[in-house]
């Protein structure tokens, strides 16, 4: 039994696994169509900045809907016009394929500008 507050973990979560270096690296380059992404300290890393501090809590919002359906949130970080992204699935104890498909995700956000 659960206790308030908690949920079961999804399936899709449970399946996660760790990629190895050269799938990481195959996977960034499949990100070069999505530019500023990069491995940084093991986490794939990226910074944005928009116009103003209300572009960059709208994308930051958008992204949080995302990150939530797919019960996979990054570490970020923001300072008024930007945002400062580093993602890693610490249940995998490194990068997943969860972290490719929300840095995706979270780039057709930051085209959906305000």
């Amino acid at each position: 039994m659960r206790g308030p507050g908690t949920k079961a973990a999804s399936p899709s979560r449970m399946k996660t696994h760790k990629l190895s270096d050269s799938e990481v690296r195959s996977g960034l380059q499949g990100l070069q169509g999505l530019p500023g992404w990069a491995l940084h300290d093991g986490k794939l890393h990226r910074e944005y900045e928009f116009d103003d501090f209300s572009e960059a809590f709208g994308f930051m919002a958008r992204c949080a809907l995302v990150a939530q359906k797919q019960d996979h949130h990054p570490e970020w970080f923001n300072v008024f016009n930007r945002v400062v992204v580093d993602l890693t699935t610490h249940d995998a104890g490194g990068i997943s394929a969860l972290d490719f498909a929300l840095a995706t995700a979270m780039e057709k956000a930051a085209r959906l500008r305000a």
